[in-house]
């Protein structure tokens, strides 16, 4: 007798989206009942997702795995095809965790609950849905679909800016995506065989002209949701508005479709138009860290110095991606998943401690590590993180970004000692404007005019409890990378070598046109 064959992905994906239609029915007045059931899927879907992932995912190999694949709208060659590889893998993973988390953080909300957890678990659909997408209308759907909760979530639910915050991030990413459907849609109906499938665009010759025009609408596209200097304007507006467990998944995964998106859709589709793009992905990887940096510093909203901080570590994962090197596309990997997990810490900091100071403005703080020491040792833990302390996962992430682009033979070492130099303008000035924080909210004298709440003011055990399940594995992958690496290895080496492979053909073709990008990537030997 065979084996029934169980669509694993489908229901990873599907199941926060049913259970948030029997939300409405629930018999809930003031909101306990909603937030239990809202955790209880959020529980159930993680434990189907490692579950899944441990009994048929294989680390031994890099090709798609789990796919599963059903005529949609037959009448447009529209499929509803899924698969996960080591680049989407963990990423589902870290949206699973920190979904969760999130929920669990939500446990005080009582200002429309049904509606509230029915947009986180229709969100936490849509995310999987995008990392797990091998059809680019699938994808597509995914993406628009994630927009909307993460807008009401915000109009609703966020402070006394939230309308502002929130109509600068749909529009802002609500026209980018016009920019994925119209070169997504040049891509599939180019040639003879019209196809939405991802692999089998990649698999396509197209002229570099096309190449080119295509990828810098997937860059813009994708570049606003990492975010990229200068499309990256709404994401202060939008943390500083927003609750501290919409933040989470904010910062934590959903900036990480960005990342994911250009390595899935620039690198393995467009190999060709990224060598000729790569440099200047490197120049405004280097902005974002110096710019992200000198602007945290400037912040005194802890939320919004928090945004800025993550703007600046995006900012690596640029580099890594251009840097045409098995560490650095590794390092990307690395630092999205690192920046996850620590940014989702955090901001949930940041949240528990605006909810005994009822402020975010840290020259109103000060002196607070007396009276909230638990707090005050979880936000330093967190802290160190991401300035990248030895021994967490944000020091192995940058680390291997500059050694991948370091190791680099695509550029000249002139241009590589230029950016490693920038580069480490921005890592000068993380630990200053990351310590700054701390001495300005938890060192010094109290402020008198602060009024902490007296009821419960240090962090409590749920509070520690969703700290500790982020910092734990930041710890554990920084003492051990092959917790992480381990996940997507495989997988980030193919792609390299993929992208490396296309540079003797297309350095031919860029010298040939005199096409003027600098500095021009030299042969390589493969």
């Amino acid at each position: 007798m065979e084996s029934i064959q169980i669509p694993w992905l489908t229901a990873i994906i599907a199941l926060p989206l049913i259970a948030s239609a029997a939300i409405p029915l629930l018999p809930d007045k003031d909101g306990k009942t909603v937030r239990w059931y809202a955790l209880y899927v959020g529980l159930a879907n993680l434990t189907l997702m490692v579950y899944g992932f441990w009994e048929h995912y294989s680390f031994s190999t890099a090709r798609m795995q789990l796919q599963e694949t059903y005529s949609w709208i037959p009448q447009l060659g529209l499929n509803w095809s899924v698969g996960v590889d080591g680049l989407s893998m963990p990423l589902i993973l870290l949206s699973g965790l920190i979904t969760t988390l999130a929920i669990l953080a939500s446990w005080k909300v009582d200002h429309k609950p049904k509606l509230y957890f029915f947009l986180v678990l229709v969100l936490y659909s849509a995310q999987i849905g995008v990392f797990a997408a091998q059809d680019l209308m699938l994808f597509f759907l995914m993406w628009e679909i994630e927009l909307v909760p993460v807008y009401l979530l915000i109009s609703i639910w966020g402070g006394e800016k939230r309308l502002y915050a929130a109509t600068k991030f749909i529009l802002y990413t609500a026209l980018a995506s016009i920019f994925i459907l119209v070169s997504g849609l040049a891509l599939a109906f180019y040639g003879d065989n019209i196809t939405f499938n991802l692999t089998e665009l990649a698999l396509k010759n197209y002229p570099l002209s096309l190449s080119l025009l295509a990828y810098t609408g997937f860059l813009i596209a994708f570049g606003v949701k990492l975010p990229i200097f200068p499309l990256h304007t709404w994401l202060p507006d939008a943390h500083s508005q927003a609750s501290a467990p919409i933040s989470m998944i904010l910062a934590g995964v959903l900036l990480k479709m960005g990342g994911y998106a250009l390595i899935r859709f620039n690198l393995e589709i467009l190999p060709d138009a990224h060598i000729k793009f790569a440099p200047l992905l490197v120049i405004l990887g280097v902005i974002n860290i110096v710019y992200g940096a000198f602007t945290a510093f400037g912040q005194t909203n802890l939320k919004r110095r928090l945004a800025s901080s993550s703007i600046s570590h995006m900012g690596f994962i640029l580099i890594g991606i251009a840097s045409f090197t098995d560490l650095g596309l590794n390092g990307a990997m690395l630092q999205m998943l690192s920046h996850g997990l620590i940014a989702a810490a955090l901001f949930f900091l940041s949240g528990a401690t605006y909810d005994r100071t009822h402020t975010l403005m840290m020259d109103e703080m000060g002196g607070m590590a007396k009276s909230m020491p638990k707090t005050f040792a979880l936000f330093t833990a967190g802290s160190m993180a991401s300035l990248a302390l030895p021994g967490m996962s944000g020091f192995v992430g940058e680390l291997t970004i500059f050694l991948g682009i370091a190791t680099s033979d695509v550029y000249s070492q002139t241009f590589k000692t230029i950016i490693i130099f920038l580069t480490a303008i921005g890592l000068i000035l993380t630990p200053i404007y990351l310590l700054s924080m701390l001495r300005q909210v938890f060192y010094g004298e109290s402020n008198p005019q602060l009024k902490l709440a007296k009821f419960q003011l240090d962090a409590q055990p749920r509070e520690i409890f969703i700290a500790t399940c982020l910092l734990l594995p930041i710890i554990g992958i920084g003492l051990y990378p092959k917790l992480a690496t381990n996940t997507y290895d495989l997988t980030t080496i193919e792609v390299a070598a993929k992208t490396r492979a296309a540079l003797p053909v297309i350095v031919q073709q860029i010298n040939h046109e005199d096409l003027g990008y600098f500095p021009a990537p030299r042969h390589i030997s493969l």
